[in-house]
């Protein structure tokens, strides 16, 4: 039966409408997923003698050993993002005469033959070959490696049952914070080293196969711990219930003031919150908060005649990442019932200035969120303030009508990573306006007055489009209208 199961999902592919496209999408992805594994095999071959340069240590074994820790929490973070859940099959299977349990079994191991599991693999073994095996043998080198192989892979099960259990809830946004914190974080801020901590267990590993049977028994556990809970919550009407309940009653009572656009804000926040792909850009925008801490702390970033030229990016990025990254797909996110805004009188109207409304109140939350990196010093809240005003006052408009520029449909329930529907060539020249626009205000000034009248520049212009918003939210609105027929054209073709 565990055949057969694999046999159906390979005739659903193939007999798909859209097989050939995925055929030519699928063959492009694989060609730059085998490039980059071949990048991490250099990167494995070359890793022993980096380490030296970097560190200037002869014991690269026992360097890698103390920071192998931090290469499983950020394996923990990308799998977070990256990894898919193995029940998007699954209301086509349950109502077959077929076991749960061989189902299960089915979805979960097809998971498992995935390039994320052998990255550990192509990573270490070219490093083992050079400093392991010499000096601790064949036994040392599979001890050694063979902790490293399993430990990543208990990750992929645990990570399944993760997202499963938390992905939706503020608890699992917490815990991914919090390791990001306490795992790295610690080491940065001085608190602990968590990769001496760790260490011990690696070096264990090349003299004793304790290590790897222990995880070896920590593997099948963290295996059936994932096929239990699927096992468990594998139930039509569960999956029913959780579609049509969940974050129903979720809604920002502030933008009832602001009438039928708040309205249509309301209604966007609630497809953000509702789909997996968008609410994966409300999560990012959190992680980019931390965006400041590579370039305020680092000495290679300060500039002793005043402000480096950088931070202006930096602030434009961390005040405005929701709007950059959120906004560059406008209205591909509506593709599914544009044609619904169509016909209804000011619909498209309300639907474009809720879009704004919501941007400009993420905006200014995400402001909020960056005062703290006044412990740095008052000029990172002024330039944090700055181009606060400037995004909401200008970036927002030139995002916006870039964004215009033919968009393209969507499926909101598919992941984020590695998924390319909605965009096309605007989306990839966004990064001009993002780029240019701040320093085309700035740098004028900055160069023959002061970088504080670089900023007053940023802010003054900020204020300016804020006071003509009405006359630059109706280029974008007209824009719509105009194309309004292309664009409805275009979110009807099949994805």
């Amino acid at each position: 039966m565990f055949f057969e199961l694999i046999r159906l999902q390979f005739l659903k592919s193939i007999r798909s409408t859209s097989f050939a496209k995925s055929l030519i999408t699928n063959i492009v992805l694989g060609l730059v997923i085998l490039l980059l594994l071949s990048y991490v095999v250099l990167a494995g071959v070359f890793l022993p003698r980096i380490i030296q340069e970097l560190t200037g240590s002869e014991d690269t074994l026992s360097v890698l050993n103390s920071y192998l820790i931090y290469f499983f929490l950020f394996e923990f973070m990308y799998r977070y993002f990256i990894q898919q859940l193995p029940v998007v099959d699954l209301e086509s299977l349950l109502h077959l005469p077929i076991g749960k349990r061989k189902i299960m079994h089915m979805l979960l191991i097809r998971s498992f033959f995935s390039p994320m599991s052998i990255i550990a693999l192509l990573l270490f073994l070219p490093s083992g070959l050079q400093v392991v095996l010499p000096e601790y043998g064949s036994l040392g080198l599979l001890g050694w490696i063979g902790s490293i192989i399993f430990t990543s892979w208990i990750l992929h099960w645990f990570m399944l049952w993760f997202k499963q259990k938390f992905e939706d809830s503020t608890i699992g946004l917490v815990i991914v914070v919090a390791v990001l914190v306490l795992g790295s974080g610690a080491s940065y801020m001085g608190w602990y080293n968590l990769g001496e901590i760790m260490k011990p267990v690696f070096d264990f590993a090349m003299t004793s196969l304790i290590p790897l049977i222990v995880l070896a028994i920590g593997l099948v556990g963290s295996y059936y711990l994932c096929f239990s809970y699927y096992l468990s919550n594998a139930y039509l009407e569960d999956l029913s219930e959780e579609e049509n309940v969940r974050f129903t009653d979720q809604s920002i009572g502030f933008f009832s003031r602001f009438g039928n656009a708040g309205e249509m804000a309301n209604v966007e926040w609630k497809l953000i919150i509702r789909h997996k792909k968008s609410r994966t850009y409300i999560m990012l925008s959190i992680f980019f908060l931390l965006y400041g801490l590579i370039f305020y702390t680092n000495p290679a970033y300060q500039s002793e005649d005043g402000i480096s030229p950088i931070f202006i990016f930096v602030g434009v990025f961390i005040t405005g990442i929701f709007m950059i990254q959120y906004g560059q797909l406008f209205l591909s996110w509506n593709s599914q019932n544009f044609d619904y805004y169509l016909m209804k009188k000011g619909g498209v109207e309300e639907l474009v200035k809720g879009k704004y409304l919501l941007f400009i109140f993420i905006s200014c939350l995400s402001f909020l969120a960056s005062v703290p990196y006044v412990y740095f010093g008052w000029e990172f809240l002024i330039i944090h303030f700055a181009t606060f005003i400037f995004n909401i006052g200008v970036l927002v408009h030139a995002i916006i009508y870039l964004a215009l520029w033919k968009p393209k449909p969507m499926d909101l329930n598919k992941g984020a990573m590695f998924n390319y529907e909605g965009v096309g060539a605007a989306q990839w020249l966004m990064i001009l306006p993002m780029m240019g626009l701040p320093y085309l205000v700035y740098l004028p000034f900055s160069l023959l007055v002061s970088d504080y009248a670089g900023l007053i520049a940023l802010f003054v212009c900020g204020i300016i489009g804020i006071l003509s918003f009405k006359v630059l939210s109706r280029i974008n609105i007209n824009r719509v209208y105009s194309n309004k027929y292309e664009i409805s054209s275009s979110f009807r073709q099949e994805l």
